[in-house]
Order: C-alpha cells, then structure tokens, then sequence
C-alpha cells in the first residue's frame, strides 16, 4: 500500500446519521455502568480522564476518550469484567470536544487495533468530531503504515475509524440499547451533549459535562443511574473569582445537582468528573445530601454500578 493511499484511507471518514447494527454476542445478562475514568484535567494519579462504559450482555458502549481510557480497561478486565477486552472496544460516544474528554481517543483508535482489534472504531459526537479524527489519522499515518508493511503481523481493519456526527435524538440502536443524546449548557461549547441509554433492564443518564440543567431532569426522569459531573461548593467558595465565573458557567455544584436529582429521580445518583478544591468525597455527597435525599455515590475510578 502505497503511503498516499494510506492517507486518502485514512482520512475517507464517514459522518452518517442514527445507526442501527446487530449487536455483539452476549456474556453477561444486565446492564452494568463501569467509571473507567472520574477526573478532570487535575493531573490526579488516582483519576484518569472522563470515561463511562456502559456494559450490556457483553457489549460495550464508551462515553467520552479521557486519557487512561485504555489502560483503565485494561485494569476492568484484570478485576473481571471480561467485557472490556481490547477487541470489543469498537464504540465510542463523545459529549463534547474538550481535551480532557478526547486525549484518550487516539489511544482508543489505535491501540486496541494492536492488541487484535478487527472492527474499526465507530466514533459518535457532536459536529467536529469528523475534523478532529482526520486529524489525528493523519498525524499517525507513518505508525499505521510501519505496523501494516513493515513486517509488524497486523490487520486491515481495525485501525479504521469511522465517524458519526450526531444531534439531539435517537443516535444509535442495536438489540441491546437505544441511545439518544441531549443538548447540555457547557459554558460557550456550542455543541455539547448528555446521553440517555434505554436496555432492557435499566436506563442510564450520563449528563457530560453541563451546568445546572432541566435537560438533564427531562432525560432522567426516574432513570435508574444518573451519572453526573460535579464541583465541591465549599473548594468553589476558594476559587478566584475569574475562577468561580468560569466554573458557574461550564459546570455544576454539588447543591445544584443535589436539586436536579431531587427533580430527576433516579434510583442511583453516581458522581464523577469532580472538582474538589480541599475537599473529599464526602464533602461533596454531604453537599449534594443538602438537597437530596436518595442514594448517592462518589465515583472513584474502576467502580461498576
């Protein structure tokens, strides 16, 4: 293959609407939520960057690439779930663009495709999603050309990544979930969303990144786990005051989504993406418990609701 038709291959993305595919063969009966990654763009060693796999009779489904993605997969897998081997990370939905929530994406592009991945990569996010994935095609086009002729054993397909540009609806189906995306405020990102899964056994709301929002409630509505980002609101009180505007703006605090759930009903509020500022887990479920009176939880990274 010559290097120019790597290129034109590489760079031949796909933007398609709402798809519809079979779905993979099961090895598990329910739906589980596994937070591979809870942080922020803090460098917390104990927290990769924001990823959700939402696990359905073996299937995988991934909300948004933070950076660790694919060793906190790994990690999954080493603990038991057995979902999460390399060759079934083939689906990834993406809330928004931010770098915290993509540094993992050509991570997730490539290295699975190493370790046996043959399905190419379906990337589903809002409008430059297309551009972005080019982009890093093309930045890692003499990798994929040493690894398919340059004596590496590989396959054909799966470095290949195909996206899907999405807007607020039904974006994906199969025998094992509808997913629908939602339209969430995060400060001036004009396209950013949440997602609401719908199996068999449970519905799942993961809100992205978004201050205080109805959609939110509206997707929820008595979901059975709602995953939310959060801030601590005694640490924002500490913050300089550009600070403080920026954050208001972008994300929401703890009382905030206290008073969503209490709105949104879900059967278990999960938290990620927090911001702590000196304060800890329990600081921010006590703040949230302000407002709120159901079960809650603080994510730490590799918990599985």
């Amino acid at each position: 293959m010559t290097r120019t038709r790597l290129l034109a291959l590489l760079l031949a993305m796909t933007t398609v609407p709402v798809t519809r595919v079979a779905a993979q063969k099961p090895d598990s009966v329910h739906t589980r939520v596994v937070m591979l990654g809870t942080g922020t763009p803090n460098a917390d060693p104990e927290r990769s960057g924001p990823a959700v796999a939402i696990i359905v009779n073996g299937a995988v489904y991934l909300v948004d690439a933070g950076p660790g993605i694919v060793r906190r997969a790994a990690a999954a897998k080493a603990r038991g779930v057995n979902a999460l081997a390399m060759p079934n990370l083939t689906h990834v939905f993406l809330t928004h663009l931010h770098s915290d929530h993509t540094l993992g994406l050509p991570d997730l592009m490539l290295s699975p495709w190493v370790l046996e991945r043959t399905t190419p990569l379906q990337v589903y996010g809002p409008p430059g999603t297309t551009n972005m994935v080019n982009h890093l095609a093309a930045a890692y086009e003499e990798d994929i050309h040493i690894r398919l002729d340059g004596g590496e054993p590989s396959n054909r397909s799966g470095y290949r990544t195909i996206v899907h540009e999405v807007a607020p609806g039904i974006v994906y189906q199969d025998s094992n979930v509808t997913m629908r995306a939602f339209a969430v405020e995060h400060g001036t990102w004009k396209h950013a969303f949440g997602y609401r899964f719908e199996t068999r056994d449970r519905v799942i709301v993961v809100s992205g990144d978004t201050r205080a929002s109805q959609a939110v409630i509206q997707a929820c509505n008595g979901c059975d786990v709602l995953v939310h980002e959060v801030y601590s609101d005694a640490g924002f009180r500490t913050r300089p005051p550009e600070w403080q505007k920026y954050h208001a703006a972008f994300h929401t605090s703890a009382s905030e989504v206290g008073r969503i759930a209490t709105e949104a009903r879900p059967k278990l509020l999960v938290l990620y993406h927090q911001l702590y500022w000196g304060s800890t887990d329990d600081d921010i479920v006590r703040e949230v418990a302000s407002a709120y009176s159901g079960t809650v939880v603080s994510a730490r990274d590799l918990g599985i609701y």
